[in-house]
């Protein structure tokens, strides 16, 4: 906005900026589609995110002209897009590209949120592992975890805002500061400590980097302050398969880490990924997952069919046959929704304390219990986001718990 620039809708205008995903194949052609078409109508593009760092090639096929801002560049759109105005205006310009080594980040910097109420905070860059069927670790590098400083600032900030809610984001959170001093249990007590009232939600923690600071997680995840969600993804219950992901965890291990979150917060809310029809599974490493699906009921289950992408090792296995990938998806959806709907309905009827983070997208208020549980207020009267009160639950829906102050 400084620079003379204003944020409209697509259709009106003349700079399109594309924040490209490379996780799965089918979001990576759509991109690709869409970069052709702008081009063809003659806008001007600047594409940016994961892609441009692992399929710059790609990329230029489908528009040559396309401007290019690396992983670790985007602090430098207003560059380009004064660049994009000065071809607008009509001067002969090549496409601008701009790649930096180090990530800079977004924290301390305007932003527009899509809730005014919640605060999304990214803590840290990259991966440290290398798992076999991953092409995220060789877009955005090895783990580049953000001063720490920086972050508790970027947060009081935020709280002064007004947000209610901040989420902390990474590729894997418990990986964080594991290349500095301070690992995530003591950042979690540094962002807790901030005068206000507001809750933090952690992101995905993988179970091989959360194991190692598993007590000093629980003891920090004590704080009223964070809420009681467990993002750990298995991505497969066979440590056969698990080994040939190059996953650094065991089925022991990611059991040990739920039932210890379980007994220190037995309200706890648990989301997992899992990762159907990987190279070599067979109907007995499924049924494992399966299993393990009915003996610990996780509340949200992330599900995704393999589909081999560029530059990994899993590139050169033998794919299972894109029917059965179908068919075992859908069992696995069918279950996980079974469950899930089980375990709403034992809600109907409680009274919960929950705290009010946001305005509902069609009326009232949503809010949270302390396990991160969606509870949409119809009739909030003069309750307002930041505010906590307890509720009864009257109705279960597939998306939310619908409640009523008591």
């Amino acid at each position: 906005m400084d620079l003379g620039h204003r944020l409209v809708s697509e259709r009106e205008a003349k700079v399109i900026i594309c924040n490209t995903c490379t996780v799965k194949d089918t979001t990576e052609q759509k991109i690709l589609h869409k970069i052709k078409e702008w081009g063809l109508q003659g806008r001007e593009v600047i594409v940016t995110g994961c892609m441009p760092q692992v399929q710059l090639d790609e990329i230029l096929e489908n528009n040559p002209e396309v401007h290019v801002l690396g992983m670790n560049s985007l602090l430098k759109l207003g560059v380009i897009l004064n660049r994009v105005h000065e071809r607008l205006e009509g001067y002969s310009l090549r496409p601008m590209s701009v790649f930096e080594d180090s990530p800079e980040g977004l924290l301390n910097v305007p932003r527009k949120r899509f809730s005014p109420n919640i605060h999304i905070c990214q803590i840290s860059q990259g991966c440290n592992n290398r798992c076999s069927y991953c092409i995220v670790t060789l877009a955005r590098g090895p783990l580049y975890s953000f001063d720490a400083d920086s972050i508790v600032t970027d947060i009081e900030q935020a709280v002064y805002e007004g947000c209610s809610e901040v989420w902390l984001t990474s590729q894997d959170n418990a990986q964080y500061g594991m290349d500095k001093e301070i690992h995530l249990p003591a950042l979690l007590e540094r962002i807790t400590a901030i005068p206000g009232d507001f809750r933090v939600r952690v992101g995905m923690m993988n179970p091989a980097s959360t194991l190692g600071i598993l007590d000093e997680l629980l003891r920090a995840y004590s704080s009223e302050k964070v809420y009681k969600v467990l993002h750990l993804p298995i991505q497969s219950a066979s440590d056969k398969i698990l080994e040939k992901m190059r996953r650094k965890h065991t089925m022991e291990q990611a059991n040990f880490i739920v039932e210890k979150f379980r007994n220190a917060f037995p309200e706890s809310t648990l989301f997992t990924d899992i990762i159907v029809g990987f190279p070599g599974e067979d109907e007995e490493d499924f049924e494992l997952t399966l299993d393990w699906i009915r003996t610990y009921h996780p509340d949200k289950v992330n599900i995704s069919r393999y589909t081999p992408r560029p530059h990994t090792e899993a590139l050169q296995f033998r794919n299972i046959d894109t029917r059965i990938v179908v068919e075992r998806s859908g069992k696995l959806h069918r279950l996980c929704n079974q469950i899930k709907l089980g375990k709403k309905e034992d809600m109907v009827g409680r009274e919960v304390e929950v705290f009010i983070s946001q305005k509902a997208k069609v009326k009232g208020l949503m809010s949270r219990t302390d396990s991160y549980k969606p509870v949409v207020i119809p009739k909030a009267g003069e309750l307002c986001p930041g505010q906590r009160c307890r509720v009864k639950i009257e109705e279960a829906t597939p998306g939310y718990f619908i409640g009523h102050p008591v």
